[in-house]
């Protein structure tokens, strides 16, 4: 049900960007050519990723460090309501080799109404990337396969152990559990 939704965002958001490009005269095939590699920043906020495959990066660190990776939104409320924890967890293990990274999936037409403020007023120390690739049902399943697109979604991974949990966090120890097994 939510790969449908999250098809159907989709969807809709191409239709919307291939109306704009009719109305500017420009081709889409020309826009998507433009934007098919492009990190972008814009002042006040963190990495802008267009497209997944430059996101997935972070995924294939083999190292000895212990990712966390969150992917949430300012528009879905359990996922800001667990963000402190995530904060926390990353204040805690901050001289440990725990990385916490907050990929935020907002709307790229919201980033500056919306995560640019959210950003200014709570002031988070994990790591912030941004990804706006519209195209969910393409990426969903290499971040991990069980996953339905739903947020908030967390990935843990050290090496080549991982998992994955599709959920709300409901405290700080909660995460704990989840991490314990990966220091």
């Amino acid at each position: 049900m939510y790969k449908f939704i999250l098809t159907v965002f989709s969807v809709a958001f191409l239709l919307v960007a291939c109306q704009q490009d009719q109305k500017t005269g420009e081709s889409t095939t020309q826009t998507v050519a433009a934007t098919v590699s492009t990190i972008k920043t814009m002042d006040g906020l963190p990495p802008i990723y267009e497209n997944y495959e430059e996101l997935a990066t972070i995924f294939e660190q083999r190292n000895d460090t212990t990712y966390v990776i969150n992917f949430w939104s300012t528009w879905c409320a359990p996922c800001v309501k667990e963000l402190p924890y995530f904060e926390a967890l990353n204040r805690k293990y901050e001289a440990e080799k725990v990385k916490v990274i907050l990929v935020s999936l907002d709307f790229p037409k919201q980033l500056e109404t919306k995560l640019k403020p959210f950003l200014a007023e709570n002031k988070l120390q994990s790591e912030v990337l941004v990804l706006t690739d519209p195209d969910a049902n393409s990426w969903v399943d290499k971040v991990n396969p069980k996953w339905s697109g739903a947020i908030p979604a967390t990935v843990v991974y050290k090496g080549e152990t991982n998992k994955f949990y599709e959920k709300s966090f409901e405290n700080l120890e909660e995460l704990e559990e989840i991490i314990t097994p990966f220091l």
